[in-house]
């Protein structure tokens, strides 16, 4: 009787016999659908960001670089005042970011359940969000302009003294975050719309029979159960914040203190032909955004943390 071949007596496939198997097939076709995806990616995000990174360091316009300079670019970013400044106008909309999740959450909760036209208003809600930012822009130029849409309006009731919506430097940016709130809220509302049709009905019935009232189911039962949605338009919110771009170069071109952090650093690049300097400000707008979502992970671990103290400590009790 023969002994039955050991596996290590098997000949070994050279590479061209492997690349007719089955699984070597696979690992083929799965490498050449992946090398394009990769290669573009590379080519049009990684390259041109590490590109960017080194055009910081230089002082340099589209076509030559005129010198190594170091981190001056990146001192400059703090020092000079225009952009400064529009890092400290960042602020404005970050506040609104925040009104803006907040009034998005309360709109969701209450068009979430049966409120007679909900269907319009979601609708409407959302409608700004499929209009051209930079159409936005110039509806919004024509209706705060001197005498135009928003001064007609308010004269019919009785309010003529109306100051300079754009050119008044202690309102305009106010003015313009909230043009930008009526372009941007929709798609928060849909977004928590969506994350409060996946609560689970049984926890609204136990908190009826519990007695627990609206603003009760909203804290205890609606907010746990859409945390994570929240803190993501939270994130995307305060990333937009600080990249604002079209609203105040539509409507104001910048002027009179409204210039934002996307603006001046759209004028340095584009009209005065700083390159590296705009470069350095990109970079360090991606600082700013990695910290900020960083930060607020953490609070979200902290709370977590802080919610489940109790509970934890109490298992233990009952455990003993």
């Amino acid at each position: 009787m023969s002994e039955p071949h050991n596996a290590l007596d098997r000949p070994k496939l050279t590479f061209a016999q492997k690349c007719h198997t089955m699984r070597g097939q696979q690992i083929i076709c799965t490498i050449v659908f992946l090398f394009v995806p990769l290669l573009l990616l590379f080519t049009f995000t990684y390259l041109p960001f590490f590109k960017m990174v080194e055009f910081s360091f230089f002082d340099r316009d589209y076509l030559r670089a005129r010198g190594f300079v170091g981190l001056r670019n990146y001192i400059d970013v703090f020092t000079r005042s225009d952009c400064f400044q529009a890092l400290k106008l960042s602020l404005y909309y970050m506040v609104g970011s925040v009104v803006q999740i907040s009034l998005a959450l309360l709109f969701a909760t209450i068009l979430s359940f049966k409120v007679r036209g909900s269907r319009f208003f979601r609708g409407a809600l959302y409608f700004p969000c499929l209009i051209c930012g930079i159409a936005v822009g110039f509806i919004f130029k024509f209706f705060l302009n001197p005498g135009f849409v928003l001064d007609t309006l308010l004269g019919w009731i009785g309010i003529a003294n109306t100051p300079n919506w754009l050119e008044n430097q202690a309102i305009n940016n106010i003015v313009l975050v909230c043009c930008s709130l009526w372009k941007y809220i929709g798609q928060n509302i849909v977004l928590f719309i969506g994350a409060i049709a996946s609560v689970d009905p049984v926890l609204y019935e136990a908190a009826d029979l519990d007695g627990a009232n609206a603003w009760q189911r909203f804290k205890s039962i609606i907010i746990p159960s859409i945390r994570t949605i929240v803190v993501l338009n939270l994130i995307l919110s305060i990333s937009g914040a600080l990249s604002v771009f079209e609203m105040p170069y539509v409507v104001t071109n910048g002027t009179f203190g409204t210039s934002t952090y996307f603006v001046v650093m759209n004028k340095l690049a584009h009209t005065d032909m700083k390159v590296g300097l705009a470069s350095a400000m990109a970079v360090v707008l991606l600082v700013i955004i990695v910290l900020v979502t960083v930060i607020q992970k953490l609070v979200e671990k902290w709370l977590d943390y802080r919610e489940n103290r109790p509970h934890d400590y109490g298992t233990k009790e009952a455990s003993k």
